[in-house]
């Protein structure tokens, strides 16, 4: 396993105490800053995360995923002013729920430290747990992404991404809520820089199609929705149609 001593793991987390140790642990092994943001679990996912090694910011109220990205960029910020050497470090996000497969992100880290992508994005194998939604959030996040950019994403939902610190601060504020990851894509590639999508073998727990799986999916669909009419009208606004 390559190693590379300048990323920091973000991870947010609600309710996912079953999985959250394990995967701090074989986070761990990639990084010495291990950032766990506790989205208002009302379980004991911030302790474990804690016992298992995490530096942990909890929330008593959810703050929602992209939230939950920024607040775990700027813990690793206050972490490394305290360090030796002050270097601001690249930003690896991984779900709460990888469990001992987190440390397959080495895959996504390489090309971001040796400057070959500013970006990575995981793509996932099939899942060995059942469920799975029916590809409508899949489709529109991929084809508003290809549409707006140009790219073709295979997983445009994954939320497993390496990126370096200078293009993270390049497209803040993240767009709120499920559409934080199509928006990165989009936002990353119009400040100018490289994406690269990258096989991993990471394994999750896969959304079910109970009521409760279909109402997440519906607020997907909706925060995708509006992140790329947001990006389409920013994009109309800095190119105008002369008359």
């Amino acid at each position: 396993m390559p190693a590379c001593t300048d990323v920091a793991v973000i991870i947010p987390a609600r309710n996912e105490e079953l999985r959250i140790a394990a995967t701090v642990t074989a986070a761990a092994s990639l990084s010495d800053i291990v950032v766990v943001v506790d989205d208002a679990s009302n379980d004991k996912t911030a302790h474990l995360a804690r016992e298992a090694g995490a530096v942990v910011v909890s929330r008593s109220r959810s703050i929602g995923k992209a939230a939950a990205m920024m607040t775990g960029a700027r813990a690793v910020a206050e972490v490394e002013k305290r360090s030796p050497s002050g270097t601001p470090r690249h930003l690896l996000f991984l779900d709460a729920d990888l469990e001992h497969t987190a440390s397959e992100a080495w895959k996504l880290v390489v090309p971001v430290c040796d400057g070959t992508a500013d970006m990575t994005i995981a793509v996932l194998p099939a899942q060995r747990t059942a469920g799975g939604g029916h590809g409508l959030v899949v489709r529109l996040a991929r084809s508003g992404v290809t549409s707006l950019t140009g790219f073709t994403s295979i997983q445009p939902l994954s939320g497993m991404r390496c990126i370096s610190r200078q293009a993270f601060d390049a497209v803040q504020p993240l767009a709120r809520g499920w559409g934080v990851e199509t928006a990165l894509t989009i936002d990353v590639l119009r400040k100018g820089y490289k994406i690269a999508e990258v096989p991993t073998d990471f394994h999750h727990r896969v959304t079910d199609r109970s009521f409760g799986a279909q109402v997440h999916r519906a607020e997907q669909f909706r925060d995708v929705a509006i992140a790329l009419m947001i990006r389409y009208l920013r994009g109309r606004s800095a190119n105008p149609v002369s008359g």
